[in-house]
């Protein structure tokens, strides 16, 4: 889930400041392939049946449910997915949403083909003419008082998915009826003349992330099992409480389990019923280990075909996930360490039979070993992705750009040791490791990097690597990949500070976007360096743009930030604050040339009125792009139009 800008905000200045139902049988449809031995003692295996992976289930999920349910037992570590950025090609006019893989679409607020404007802000979608600058269409897709709804756009042609990651109300639905079991949905639109809605699809789960490869989007979509636990009698024990719920886990019904979603058609807008579906239990496979609590999904829609949700090829897999990793032909979802909670509960194995009366208690969930899992599949083709093999490498992963398939190789950089909150313990230190992509068996690793430290932003560009780590100063290790088996450190730089997100600037450039700090690690404002990485043995600093007690969304969620090399025109949204409350929201814009960052200056947009409902104060410019030499930039209250060259006022669009 994203974090608000005004939640960033005072993030930053604490910084500052220190029914296909349960079919038997195996379907002819993609065939799972066969279990492989894999790194990590992961693989995964396709159930045959629901009586198999029923009891699979039930006894896995009875291991570590807790006296409390399934939540207290771990907390789910959700990361912020960023993602890098794609380089306009010189033919290209305009610019695209900045994403970590050419070819790979993912979603954001903001859309262009260059003649189009398309952007969701405040339950709301708008196409804008390029050229005339003017609002073509409206569609509100939520209720007025469900204007705080995050949403995404993904495009092809004149269709758009809009994705809502939280449980909405349709437009024109009443309270009560709301649409399927409230969690992410999935809006498609019409755009071939006045925006209107052909179908939705609503998920039972929570929305981990999405892809898009020309028109095949592939959503992603973590659930939970369905089971009413019991209300613990008065005056229960820890122990009594336990027993019961595992008897209820035990009992519990495969539905409780298959992640399921209800597709409406025929505009979709009004809450009508639509049709409930359940992925079917020859479609889920699971790993040799897993803890019952958690399923994955993985739904297939194809933009360009006439039916998009006609069929979702929902496949799943018994794995907990939080990031998602594309490139045109393989989709990755990793699922970092669980962070745990020990209860010093005495108990004894659950048996290997179930049913309702075996109550025997299982042991109790023990922290298990700081790796991440990796899971491939196969999206190179239509329909349902197939999955491929699995893995796993020590540590834990910051965001997407951890990983990095080239050459056949998939690179994932991780810190391990490292406390799930407040400082690196002393103890920690990063690594980056080598897999083969095709069979995810390890080839390499270098390691020792950052002792005391965690990792705060990582690139890979073709053979090479960078990761910056941070405590108190900001190394930044260059990273030769060119031999699999033999990862090394080529050449490390220490400056004050930290890069939170790195960009590709040109032949033996690098961007690196953070924060200024003291030698003693704390944070003083947006800094935006330029490094010169031609020698990787010798990385050295060019130049340094310093703004004091300031922050950037692009720090956490690089789609905010915009270069156009043609130009050398890099724009960030920027906010600032003195005495812990914000005192400007603008668009921060920087000429980056070979050897040196100036800034051009700021574009700032009107302040809403405070009953408007479509930008809170302080949310500010979120996003901005090119397209020939108008800059856009994009806030809740509108869109302004700049010169690109002057940043002089062309337009401004409200949202009105």
């Amino acid at each position: 889930m994203r974090t608000s800008i005004r939640t960033a905000g005072v993030l930053a200045a604490l910084l500052a400041t220190g029914v296909t139902g349960c079919a038997g049988g195996r379907t002819t449809q993609d065939p799972p392939p066969s279990p492989v031995d894999l790194t990590g003692k992961v693989r995964l295996v396709s159930y045959t049946d629901c009586a198999e992976m029923t009891d699979g289930l039930r006894r896995a999920a009875a291991r570590n449910v807790t006296p409390w349910g399934f939540g207290d037992a771990m907390l789910f570590a959700a990361r912020e997915d960023a993602s890098a950025a794609k380089q306009a090609t010189p033919e290209q006019s305009f610019s695209t949403t900045n994403t970590h893989e050419a070819g790979v679409d993912e979603p954001d607020l903001v859309k262009s083909d260059g003649d189009r404007v398309i952007t969701v802000t405040g339950g709301v979608l708008r196409v804008v003419d390029a050229r005339t600058r003017r609002v073509t269409g409206t569609l509100r897709l939520v209720a007025g008082d469900q204007a705080w709804a995050e949403a995404d756009l993904l495009v092809h042609g004149d269709r758009a998915l809009v994705l809502f990651q939280g449980g909405v109300i349709p437009f024109g639905a009443k309270a009560a009826a709301r649409v399927g079991p409230g969690g992410p949905r999935y809006v498609l639109v019409d755009l071939s003349g006045e925006p209107r809605v052909l179908a939705a699809m609503t998920a039972h789960g929570q929305h981990v992330d999405a892809r898009q490869s020309g028109s095949m989007v592939r959503l992603v979509v973590r659930s939970q099992p369905e089971i009413a636990l019991p209300v613990p009698k008065e005056g229960a024990s820890e122990r009594e409480m336990l027993d019961a719920n595992r008897r209820a886990v035990l009992a519990a019904p495969a539905d409780a389990w298959l992640p399921s979603y209800e597709i409406e058609t025929g505009g979709g807008e009004t809450g009508g019923a639509g049709r409930t579906e359940r992925v079917g239990c020859d479609r889920i496979s699971h790993p040799d280990s897993f803890t019952g609590t958690s399923m994955l999904t993985v739904h297939t829609i194809d933009l360009a075909a006439a039916a998009p949700f006609g069929s979702t090829s929902p496949i799943a897999v018994a794995a907990d996930g939080d990031t998602v990793y594309g490139t045109a032909g393989s989709l990755y979802v990793t699922s970092n360490p669980q962070w745990w909670t020990a209860r010093p509960i005495d108990v004894v194995p659950v048996p290997e039979t179930s049913g309702a009366e075996a109550s025997e208690a299982a042991p109790t969930p023990t922290a298990p070993p700081e790796r991440t899992e990796v899971h491939r599949f196969d999206v190179s083709g239509p329909g349902a992705p197939r999955y491929v093999t699995s893995g796993s490498v020590p540590g834990r992963l910051l965001n997407q750009y951890s990983l990095s398939e080239y050459d056949g190789r998939l690179r994932v950089a991780t810190t391990s040791g490292a406390e799930v909150f407040g400082a690196s313990p002393s103890t920690s230190e990063s690594g980056v490791y080598v897999l083969d992509a095709g069979t995810l068996a390890p080839t390499g690793s270098v390691t020792g990097l950052g002792r005391g430290e965690r990792i705060y932003s990582v690139r890979f560009m073709d053979d090479l690597g960078y990761v910056v780590t941070f405590r108190q100063t900001d190394p930044l290790y260059a990273l030769d990949l060119r031999d699999p088996a033999a990862p090394k450190v080529t050449g490390e730089l220490k400056i004050t500070g930290f890069s939170a997100y790195l960009h590709p600037a040109g032949e033996g450039r690098l961007i690196g976007i953070g924060q200024e700090a003291s030698e003693a690690g704390r944070a003083l404002g947006t800094q935006i360096s330029l490094f010169d990485v031609a020698d990787p043995a010798a990385p050295a600093v060019l130049s340094r743009f310093h703004r004091k007690d300031s922050g950037s969304e692009a720090e956490w969620d690089p789609h905010a930030f915009l270069y156009w090399p043609a130009t050398g025109l890099a724009v960030l949204p920027l906010q600032s604050w003195a005495g812990g409350e914000i005192t400007e929201t603008a668009a921060l814009a920087l000429r980056v040339g070979d050897r040196a960052i100036t800034e051009l200056g700021v574009v700032t947009h009107p302040k809403p009125a405070a009953n408007k409902g479509f930008a809170p104060d302080g949310q500010g410019i979120r996003r901005s792009l090119v397209i020939g030499d108008d800059l856009w930039t994009l806030s809740g209250a509108g869109l302004k139009v700049s010169d690109a060259a002057t940043l002089a006022d062309r337009a401004w669009i409200p949202f009105g």
